[in-house]
């Protein structure tokens, strides 16, 4: 069975609904910079890394593994793609709803070009991983919460230490 690219659009905008309402709750904070940047433990992912990385996952499958195009933000590729490692720089609720933003767009933008008959072929950008449109497509709608969810056990953790 295949799944259809309007449902996986409608599942995304789900899930970037509950991401937003995290960050609106950041953002009501006196000092959001504070829990953006909580972390568990040294080296570890801190909330805005979490949320990044879901922007930056989404813009890299839209402009490198489902298919071959230009990005705008290749300057946050290396600080929050898979296997990088958190920095001390933290950046803005602005600047995170604003990389979400433009990933989602490119994102949906990527997904509207596949139909039903290549859901099963395997893009070039995902060759190595041998993921087909529809896997990557479902990876991608898990990944969202996951990191999501994420975020949210560590927001729950900073406002327990207030």
């Amino acid at each position: 069975m295949s799944i259809d690219t309007a449902t996986i659009g409608q599942l995304l905008e789900l899930n970037r609904t509950m991401t937003l309402k995290l960050l609106d709750e950041i953002q009501q904070f006196d000092d959001p910079q504070s829990a953006l940047a909580y972390r568990p433990g040294p080296q570890r992912a801190h909330i805005a890394w979490q949320i990044m990385h879901v922007a930056i996952t989404e813009e890299l499958f839209a402009t490198d593994r489902l298919r071959k195009t230009t990005s705008h933000l290749t300057e946050w590729f290396p600080v929050y793609q898979k296997g990088s490692i958190a920095g001390e720089a933290i950046p803005t609720v602005e600047t995170i709803k604003s990389v979400l933003s433009e990933s989602r767009t490119n994102l949906l933008d990527a997904i509207s070009q596949i139909d039903a008959a290549e859901m099963e072929q395997i893009p070039a950008g995902l060759q190595e991983r041998g993921w087909t449109n529809q896997m990557a497509l479902q990876i991608v709608c898990w990944h969202e919460p996951h990191h999501q969810g994420q975020a949210h056990l560590l927001l729950n953790s900073w406002k327990a230490e207030q």
